[in-house]
């Protein structure tokens, strides 16, 4: 069945897929360093309305007519979500508080969410539609490519598990367009309604790229892994 996959990964030898693991890898840990690095850097930066990440995010969401939502902190850093379950800004404590150029925009990043949510913009939509498939296909994938090896090499488990990673990769990409149309949104209102000027604009933009490039690393990262997996697995169908 599988004998090919077993004589080359298990004596031993080279798996040249690994490859793809390793650019996916570092994609990610590049992201991850740079958006570091930049909220870092601009968390020196006050702005000079002196607005905290918490009022930058109620003035932003007032000025929308949107006053359902709350906005809360949470514990932990670079935490910051918005629920739509329970229409919350969920902003991490240093954001919430802080008057800092990079926790307006973070917040206003959020509150790009909120908005969305509040005009019905389709791909948020189907973001949070596909949630629950994307969730059942992150915890069953690898178990079932795995069970599927231990029994021999199923076929048929195997190529379910992945499936459903498959489903994992697409909710990625469907995240991609939410993420940057919720940071073009932020960025238009903070230097619409004065929260941010000058300068302070091309900070935050600095601040919300990086944080959007760990998205770009995810979805890429996936789709590699998804590319071993089919390289490995999907066209293997030999018998014994």
């Amino acid at each position: 069945m599988y004998g090919g996959y077993y004589g080359g990964m298990g004596m031993g030898f080279f798996d040249p897929t690994m490859i793809l693991l390793l650019i996916g890898t570092a994609l990610s840990l590049i992201a991850s360093s740079r958006v570091s690095r930049t909220f870092s850097k601009y968390s020196g930066v006050r702005s000079m309305t002196g607005m905290t990440g918490e009022e930058a995010a109620r003035r932003l969401l007032n000025s929308q007519g949107i006053y359902d939502v709350t906005v809360r902190p949470v514990a932990g850093s670079l935490t910051d979500h918005y629920d739509p379950r329970t229409k919350t800004v969920n902003l991490s404590e240093n954001v919430f508080r802080s008057a800092s150029v990079a926790s307006i925009g973070v917040a206003a990043h959020e509150c790009g969410h909120a908005i969305q949510d509040n005009v019905g913009y389709a791909p948020l939509r189907m973001r949070a539609a596909f949630v629950p498939v994307a969730n059942f296909g992150s915890r069953l994938s690898w178990p079932l490519i795995l069970l599927g090896l231990i029994l021999g090499g199923s076929n048929m488990l195997i190529q379910i598990g992945i499936w459903m990673f498959v489903a994992v990769v697409l909710f990625q990409m469907i995240t991609l367009p939410v993420e940057f149309n919720a940071s073009r949104r932020a960025v238009a209102l903070l230097d619409e309604l004065g929260i941010l000027s000058g300068q302070e604009i091309g900070q935050t933009k600095s601040v919300l790229t990086a944080a959007a490039l760990t998205y770009v690393a995810a979805a890429a990262a996936s789709v590699l892994q998804l590319l071993r997996l089919i390289i490995l697995f999907g066209g293997n169908r030999r018998r014994d």
